[in-house]
């Protein structure tokens, strides 16, 4: 990952560089791994996760679809 600082300018590239982080997930990573995660509380997280996803998506869908 790389920041072009430009006239000197580096508050504006610092907070170019959080907006990088903050979309390819680092945080959310960083925030993860401060303490272990046994692995069937990983499992149950990204299932939960799943199930989030899968409940937007079809709320969308419906949205788009009844609004016809």
């Amino acid at each position: 990952m790389q920041i072009v600082v430009r006239d000197n300018n580096v508050e504006q590239a610092l907070r170019a560089l959080k907006k990088k982080l903050q979309r390819e997930g680092v945080y959310r990573e960083m925030k993860l791994r401060r303490h272990y995660e046994k692995p069937s509380e990983k499992r149950a997280r990204e299932k939960a996760a799943a199930v989030r996803r899968a409940r937007k998506m079809e709320r969308k869908r419906t949205e788009r679809d009844g609004s016809r």
